[in-house]
């Protein structure tokens, strides 16, 4: 044992936040002295996860909703807590950190109340010190509900994530809904139309335990050498072959949409390989991630890859790095535009380089948001300004409990992807919590600031911004670049531009060898004859020399505002 077991990865215990959702079996004596078996799932909180949680609320009858006794009801606790009444869960309310000096459990209860939750139904904890902790499993084995599925029905089971072991091959985790799944039996996936003989089968204890069957509304794994990870998808269905009539598949969860996508390169192109199976991996574990290969005239061959968000973005390029061994580049992240054309055809962009011509666009639209951000009373101003800093539309303004207020807006995506959450926690003294939706998309006034090095456009370095800020855009980012990219033998002009119209402007100064260094006094038009052919040289090595760009000024573009 250790602390945060079921915090498997080394950046979750650094970061103190969970990523990855973690099943576990455990065994239960209840007080009237009966023996149960419960199968919990740890899920994150973040708001770039909320696809972990989906996941894992299809595969559970019930939920604990956990909520600090000093922070309240935060806004992904509403978001969780819509959720799991989305998939019809039995919801056990848990105050957690009540021995903390700034606990507040009477006013946390009250905002519980406005959700909708008796106030007999919560139940006051503290995990550090023991205390609540058999309240909220008598609670669990009282209220929530016992899984259904009979044993004698033909067996089908939900694949809720998976991982890859070098020796036993892709390892789907399940959800058996119905029938018993033994060693030896013949499954089927049924969104893959793949078969496999089952070698081992097992539940999580917390590590893999070999069992001797799984049965109905219990959660474990299977394993049948399954080679490809293209052939176990989070979703699936599986069934045994043989026995009745074939199969339906289960009703699985919506697959996840991108919200950010970003370029992924190797550093070296001979690591191309490594990294396209290196994120192969990683989708088995993380089936929100999404990945195609594009090419760059900068960066050679990489993945257009696509993310829930940013902390989403910034955890993958970790894992990559610390799990793999993988040196990466990430171009400045995008998010998907719509672009309609003269001629009625309809494009999604998810990299500015493929942003048409405006003489070939009819409309652009950009994605937009419903933002939910719960802040307190006497920090509203400060918030409300910077949102209408985001280009933000006001829907609803409701006072909470307990000095609290809940901003609803409407806020272009593009607008919060940088650095807004930093500005929010910034403004709110780290008090206001975030959480947004999908909306749709709303029409714009769009365009794409290219970054030109030495006269030649840098695809990794453009993107779309609206037309009031593209200049404050352009000039921020070559500011960093003029700062970033070393000095070399020849100048180098570094410029923003919209089209063929120059926004801003700065240059990195040549390095400038004393080629008069050898002549100690002498006739005048020989050290002019030795300047005039410095500077021809220079003039042939700008035409023909490329810039090198370090790593740093890849990365630097994601932190324009700090």
């Amino acid at each position: 044992m250790q602390d945060q077991v079921l915090d498997r990865l080394e950046i979750e215990r650094e970061r103190g936040i969970t990523v990855k959702a973690q099943a576990v079996r455990m065994d239960y004596t209840a007080a009237d002295g009966r023996p149960y078996v419960l199968n919990l799932l740890d899920t994150p909180g973040h708001v770039d996860f909320t696809y972990e949680v989906s996941r894992s609320l299809a595969a559970c009858e019930g939920a604990i909703l956990v909520v600090d006794a000093s922070q309240g009801v935060e806004a992904q606790t509403v978001a969780n807590y819509h959720l799991a009444l989305e998939a019809n869960l039995t919801m056990i309310p848990v105050i957690n950190k009540i021995d903390l000096p700034s606990a507040d459990p009477a006013r946390v209860t009250r905002e519980l109340e406005e959700l909708g939750f008796l106030p007999g139904e919560v139940i006051l904890a503290s995990a550090k010190e023991g205390v609540g902790v058999r309240d909220i499993l008598e609670a669990v084995v009282g209220r929530v509900p016992p899984p259904g599925g009979s044993s004698e029905r033909s067996f089908r089971a939900l694949v809720f994530d998976s991982r890859f072991d070098q020796y036993k091959g892709v390892v789907p985790y399940l959800r058996v809904m119905e029938g018993v799944l033994r060693p030896g039996a013949k499954v089927r996936f049924l969104g893959t139309q793949t078969e496999f003989t089952v070698n081992e089968v097992g539940y999580f204890r917390p590590e893999p335990v070999p069992a001797e069957a799984l049965q109905p509304g219990e959660v474990g794994y299977l394993a049948a050498a399954i080679k490809s990870v293209r052939d176990a998808r989070v979703g699936d269905t599986v069934a045994e072959l043989g026995r009745g009539a074939p199969p339906e598949p289960l009703a699985g969860y919506r697959p996840a949409v991108p919200m950010v996508f970003a370029g992924l390169y190797p550093v070296d192109s001979d690591d191309y390989g490594e990294l396209r199976e290196a994120l192969e991996k990683l989708q088995l574990n993380d089936a929100a991630l999404s990945f195609e290969p594009e090419t760059s005239a900068a960066l050679g061959f990489g993945f257009r890859a696509g993310f829930l968000g940013l902390l989403h973005l910034e955890i993958v390029m970790e894992r990559l790095e610390r799990e793999y061994g993988l040196s990466i580049l990430a171009t400045a992240p995008s998010v998907p535009y719509r672009v309609t054309l003269n001629g009625g055809d309809v494009l999604t962009i998810h990299n500015p380089v493929d942003l048409p011509s405006p003489g070939d666009t009819l409309k652009l639209e950009e994605p937009v948001v419903e933002a939910r951000i719960i802040v307190p009373a006497a920090h509203v101003g400060p918030v409300m300004e910077l949102i209408q800093e985001r280009r933000g539309l006001q829907e609803n303004m409701e006072y909470l409990e307990g000095e609290r207020v809940a901003l609803i807006y409407q806020l272009p995506l593009g607008e919060i992807m940088y650095d807004f959450f930093d500005q929010l926690k910034s403004r709110s003294r780290g008090y206001a919590t975030l959480d947004y939706r999908w909306r749709d998309y709303a029409e714009s006034d769009l365009v794409k600031v290219d970054i030109l090095l030495n006269g030649e456009s840098v695809d990794a370095f453009s993107s779309i911004v609206h037309r009031k800020k593209a200049y404050a855009r352009g000039k921020a980012m070559v500011e960093r670049l003029r700062e970033l990219i070393p000095r070399q033998m020849f100048e180098i002009p570094i410029q923003a531009a919209i089209g063929g119209r120059v926004l801003a402007r700065e240059t990195v100064r040549a390095m400038r060898k004393d080629v008069l260094a050898k002549c100690y006094g002498g006739d005048i038009t020989r050290k002019k004859k030795l300047l005039a052919k410095q500077k021809e040289g220079k003039e042939k090595m700008k035409r023909l020399g490329s810039v090198e760009i370090p790593r740093q000024a890849f990365t630097a573009i994601l932190k324009l505002d700090d």
